[in-house]
């Protein structure tokens, strides 16, 4: 299975490279996981909030691999259980789905991206910075992942 992490956003701090790079080398041979940056719009200069989302849309469609389940990541998407998102990559695994998680930037997602989606899903009701957010889905995708194989990172 193929997960890509979409993110709005370049620069981010160094803890949050290494921890999602920690996280995603942790997933084995069954995982096959890419976070991709993508470049956000500049604000400024006459470019409103619309029109950024609107150039990063773009550039977010051309990112998203073929043949991917789509989920968007938004403050009014479905909150999973670390059990019940174990419980969803277990059949999107067995239905041979590729997963695409999408970050928004700083000021969200287009409308059409989130119609797009398969699936809305947040993370948390608290607002988080992106960067928090990256490692955040990585650590809750190992998890995940260990949950199916019985792995002891996970009590209950």
């Amino acid at each position: 299975m193929n997960i890509t992490v979409l993110a709005v956003g370049t620069k981010m701090p160094q803890w949050v490279d290494h921890a999602v790079r920690d996280y995603s080398k942790r997933f084995g041979r069954e995982i096959q996981f890419q976070l991709k940056e993508i470049k956000p719009e500049k604000r400024g200069a006459g470019v409103n909030a619309e029109q950024a989302m609107a150039a990063e849309e773009q550039r977010i469609v051309a990112a998203i691999p073929a043949h991917s389940y789509l989920i968007v990541l938004d403050e009014r998407g479905k909150a999973p259980t670390s059990m019940e998102l174990a419980d969803s990559l277990k059949k999107w695994q067995q239905q041979g789905d590729n997963l695409c998680f999408i970050i928004g930037g700083a000021d969200g997602m287009t409308t059409y991206l989130k119609q797009r989606a398969n699936m809305l899903m947040r993370l948390s009701s608290l607002t988080l910075p992106h960067g928090m957010v990256r490692v955040l889905l990585t650590e809750q995708l190992y998890r995940a992942q260990s949950i199916l194989h019985n792995h002891p990172y996970h009590r209950e």
